[in-house]
């Protein structure tokens, strides 16, 4: 996918091998998708190259995409990167464009709200962040930013979490701010 276009631009053989793997991944984590049938999954993927090239970013970035459920209202599956860490690929950077152009010096090359529009993925919310966290251990180690609420965002903070000490943390940071162990999950609607 190209950064500044959401086309999708993934070749037959990335597409056949980004299934292969995903199918892999499906299989070995059946706990994080109780009841979803695989071959449903990808007639709806196959049915929408758009959202198979946002599944390759994912992937590329190291987000290590899985379906994590299926909403039966919307009849859409849901992936979300399940990296055990926040994406490697996509990590050091601000929250949203507001706080990157906030930066006098030192500026993150992204922000996470506009790289995951670019990918065609949404941030997580906190419960979406916490939903995750029961289907397993993740950033241990580092930490993902996630949707702000407005008010909290309109006064210069965003979210982000965590695990530690056994326990999911949501914490508040200066939305310009950005670290080398912080970077953004997303949900992918199929």
């Amino acid at each position: 996918m190209n950064r500044k276009s959401r086309k999708p631009n993934v070749s037959s053989a990335e597409r056949a091998a980004l299934l292969d793997l995903l199918q892999i991944r499906f299989e070995k984590n059946p706990h994080r998708h109780e009841g979803v049938v695989w071959a449903k999954v990808v007639a709806r993927l196959e049915a929408r190259p758009e959202k198979l090239a946002s599944l390759h970013e994912m992937e590329r970035t190291g987000g290590e995409p899985d379906v994590i459920g299926f909403d039966r209202e919307a009849g859409e599956f849901h992936f979300v990167d399940c990296s055990a860490e926040s994406p490697k690929g996509r990590r050091s950077v601000c929250y949203d464009r507001a706080a990157l152009e906030s930066r006098k010096e030192h500026k993150p090359a992204h922000s996470a709200v506009e790289w995951a529009e670019e990918m065609g993925i949404e941030l997580l919310t906190e419960s979406q962040y916490r939903d995750l966290q029961e289907l397993g251990e993740f950033d241990r180690a580092t930490s993902s930013w996630v949707q702000t609420p407005p008010a909290i965002r309109e006064l210069g903070g965003a979210l982000f979490g965590d695990r530690r000490y056994a326990t999911v943390f949501i914490y508040h940071n200066g939305a310009q701010s950005y670290y080398a162990a912080r970077g953004f999950r997303g949900l992918l609607r199929v």
